[in-house]
């Protein structure tokens, strides 16, 4: 006799500074094993498998992540009362945000529309430390202007390759970005941040490894006048056979959030 199983879409938001990434790894604190953990002392003996809806690097952060989970016997009885009892139970860098039911045909893989990410930076200066678990500090003053011209050519369809860490042969470098802006940061503050900061924003349907963290080491590249405009665009062409070879530190990273198809 077949068990039947029930498909639940959680969302959650992570602090990763502290984590070698989402994806679980051998003898390596990761999110998704803390998820896991967590799951099975609240369902107890009750059978369960969880899958995100993509793969985050170590030290990235995350507003709004999230996975399926999977359960075999039983249903959730109260949704809420789950919410909070997972809540309860998991460490304080990683908080559930809500929960809903989905049914079998929901892929979470397949069925995530767009991804925005955020990259956030200061410049010119060393900042309270305080600051370092979500905020990149840049010690060179960057030509900020120059950056944000920079960052609209990375808007439509382009070949990525360059911006790919390690690149295979099979690789799928022809994407996508919606929007790629560089604006002043007013999302994330605090009183110990500096008077300014920067956040590149980022939106697309996927991503090669790295790739956002490659396209901002171009705009700090391009920022400290190590290459220009002449070069992005060149990059981005089918032909190019550029490599960037400076990726943004990770601990600027930030999944702002993910939609998914209705």
């Amino acid at each position: 006799m077949l068990q039947k199983r029930y498909y639940y879409l959680v969302n959650v938001q992570f602090l990763g500074y502290r984590f070698h990434g989402w994806q679980k790894q051998p003898n390596t604190k990761t999110v998704h094993l803390m998820i896991d953990r967590t799951l099975k002392f609240i369902l107890d003996e009750q059978k369960f498998k969880t899958l995100g809806a993509g793969r985050t690097d170590a030290m990235v952060s995350a507003n709004e992540a999230a996975f399926e989970l999977f359960l075999d016997q039983e249903p959730l009885e109260n949704l809420n009362a789950f919410l909070e009892l997972f809540n309860i139970n998991l460490p304080q860098d990683i908080r559930a945000l809500r929960i809903k039911e989905v049914d079998a045909k929901f892929n979470i893989i397949q069925d995530s529309k767009l991804k925005e990410y955020h990259y956030v930076f200061g410049q010119g200066n060393k900042f309270h430390p305080f600051a370092a678990p979500i905020m990149t500090t840049i010690l060179e003053t960057l030509d900020i202007e120059l950056m944000q011209e920079g960052a609209k050519l990375f808007e439509g369809q382009n070949n990525y390759k360059t911006y790919c860490y390690k690149p295979s042969a099979e690789g799928l470098f022809n994407r996508e970005l919606i929007r790629c802006e560089l604006v002043e940061n007013t999302l994330y503050t605090a009183n110990f941040f500096p008077d300014k900061s920067y956040v590149l924003k980022v939106i697309g349907k996927g991503f090669g490894r790295h790739q956002i963290r490659l396209m901002m080491g171009a705009l700090i590249k391009l920022g400290r006048g190590d290459i220009d405009l002449e070069y992005i665009k060149n990059s981005l062409k089918p032909e190019s056979d550029y490599v960037m070879d400076y990726i943004a530190p990770a601990s600027g990273l930030i999944l702002n959030k993910i939609e998914f198809k209705d």
